[in-house]
């Protein structure tokens, strides 16, 4: 096992062991399986400040086999052996993470903001569902006092939202790619504003996501060019 207290964040391109940080997905606010959230957000603006709990959105997580904009890549094997793992934590709702990522590998209760319900794999992407963790205040009356209330108050206003992994391990160049190994344990999944994983971007829907959550290359020129055709 790793000693994961003594560890420092790998940047992109070094190699050898460290805490792994991955900016890898998003929350699509426009998503039909979205839109009783942002129904409910939107009553901030007239006045109606309740809002139901849970305030659950589905999220884009990660994807294997694809060259992230960190310069690396998570082989199959790692990462659903990783994610079975993780289940056993969403089970014991203990699926939580922070807003940005800290300098560290230790999830900091101060510092939580959301919570992974459900987690299942479409094709090579992880996928899942994560309640946002709001204050009473927010709930009741609009008052931003914690992490979970400023991420809602983002998706309220439609902005953009990565999520994005943290976990430790180290890494080995093959063929000229950084490839995680076998060490590779994962932590969490932070919330970001810059993913990283291709296809990482929120769409207008799951019918023009499609495409770019399969996309497997990492010509980042394909996304800038067809990006404003599908951005809310």
């Amino acid at each position: 096992m790793l000693n994961i207290s003594e560890l420092k964040i790998l940047k992109p391109g070094e190699k050898g062991t460290g805490i792994l940080v991955e900016n890898d997905g998003f929350i699509n606010p426009l998503d039909n399986r979205n839109k009783r959230i942002v129904t409910e957000l939107q009553k901030l603006e007239t006045a109606q400040f309740i809002i139901e709990e849970p305030l659950i959105v589905f999220v884009v997580l990660q994807k294997y086999g694809v060259e992230n904009r960190n310069g690396r890549i998570y082989p199959e094997k790692i990462l659903r052996r990783e994610a079975d793992n993780y289940q056993t934590i969403i089970k014991e709702m203990r699926a939580l993470g922070e807003s940005d990522h800290p300098e560290n590998s230790i999830i900091s209760v101060k510092s939580t903001s959301h919570n992974i319900t459900k987690m299942w794999w479409e094709n090579h992407t992880l996928v899942g569902e994560m309640e946002i963790l709001m204050s009473p205040g927010f709930i009741k009356y609009g008052i931003i006092s914690c992490n979970g209330d400023m991420v809602a108050n983002l998706l309220r206003k439609k902005i953009m939202i990565g999520v994005s992994s943290r976990g430790v391990g180290s890494l080995e160049e093959e063929h000229g790619k950084h490839i995680v190994q076998d060490d590779f344990e994962l932590i969490c999944w932070d919330i970001v504003t810059a993913p990283s994983t291709p296809g990482s971007w929120m769409f207008r829907d799951r019918a023009n996501a499609k495409p770019f959550m399969e996309q497997k290359s990492n010509k980042n020129n394909l996304l800038i060019e067809k990006l404003n055709k599908f951005l809310i």
